[in-house]
């Protein structure tokens, strides 16, 4: 998948970040730090180079002088959906080929996983 991402100039993080906000615009970037398991820190400089890219841009949360809602430009959005697109490829080329049985025990498995992983706390990030 790595590969397939980096054929759009695009890495897995940056992905991650991209496909998320086409779920949920608005969010801030510690709310999305939270949906992505990872520091606000990480985060952070991952926001920037997107922003700089012309991929994302933050905007001001009316009361809130220190965070941003964080948006999809045009572009952002372009290149999130042909992320999304080669992921669904992956997939399909991969997944794709185990038995019905084999797939319904692997998504029985990682919403499991999924569940205890969101009983974690996430280093860096209060809540």
């Amino acid at each position: 998948m790595g590969g397939e991402l980096r054929g759009l100039g695009l890495s897995i993080p940056q992905f991650d970040a991209l496909s998320t906000l086409t779920e949920r615009e608005g969010m801030t970037q510690q709310d999305l730090a939270a949906r992505l398991y990872v520091t606000k820190g990480n985060v952070s400089g991952l926001i920037d180079r997107l922003v700089e890219a012309g991929l994302v841009e933050r905007r001001p949360i009316p009361g809130d002088r220190r965070s941003h809602a964080l948006h999809l430009t045009p572009g952002g959005i372009d290149l999130a959906t042909r992320g999304i697109a080669a992921q669904k490829a992956y997939v399909a080329r991969t997944l794709g080929r185990l038995a019905p049985g084999d797939i319904a025990d692997f998504e029985r498995l990682v919403l499991k996983w999924r569940d205890v992983a969101r009983e974690q706390p996430v280093p860096g990030v209060e809540g």
